[in-house]
């Protein structure tokens, strides 16, 4: 039998498996939170299909998303990695998965953790909202508007609204599963279980 799932994912095994086992999940680890938010950053103007198929590009490129590694990068790496085509070639892009490095590195410094930074917009509590059509679903929130303009204040770059919900979206502060979507039903089995 088939499962049903949200319309927006194609047959594609490796889209299906990103719907089926991390959107939508939530994610507390800081280096993947730091992660997500580069490669949402990556999707303006683009398809998140598009950057999930060169993931696995940009991890080799910038050192598994590790900040401290990344924020060490010069403009001689930002020359290499514009003729890669593992990653997408855009150097404002690229530039500013180096500098928001750098301000998560600023931020620790400071003390300030990354995860909790993220996961307070939402008081730690997950929003389950309760969508029947994809149509449904907005593209921003007073949420990830407030989050947008709190991560720009910091100096983060490419992270307007539309990219904070898309990033709230993947790491599970927003459930935004179609309530037909199996990934829905499973999720209340659990919360039964418990």
């Amino acid at each position: 039998m088939n499962k049903q799932r949200c319309d927006w994912v194609t047959s594609d095994p490796e889209y299906l498996a990103y719907h089926d086992e991390e959107w939508g999940k939530p994610e507390r680890d800081k280096y993947k939170l730091f992660e997500m938010i580069c490669l949402e950053g990556q999707q303006a103007g683009l398809s998140w299909y598009t950057v999930l198929k060169k993931r696995e590009g940009f991890r080799r490129c910038f050192f598994d998303f590790s900040p401290e590694k990344i924020a060490k990068m010069t403009d001689k790496d930002v020359e290499a990695l514009l003729q890669d085509p593992a990653i997408i070639r855009h150097q404002g892009k690229i530039n500013a998965i180096i500098n928001n490095a750098r301000i998560f590195m600023a931020m620790e410094e400071q003390g300030e953790d990354f995860s909790q930074f993220i996961w307070q917009f939402i008081d730690n509590k997950p929003i389950i909202n309760q969508w029947n059509d994809i149509s449904q679903v907005p593209a921003s929130t007073e949420i990830s508007d407030k989050m947008a303009k709190t991560l720009k204040k910091k100096g983060f770059k490419f992270v307007g609204t539309t990219t904070c919900y898309a990033f709230m979206q993947a790491v599970g502060m927003v459930n935004d599963h179609i309530l037909s979507c199996f990934c829905r039903q499973e999720e209340s089995e659990n919360t039964n279980k418990k």
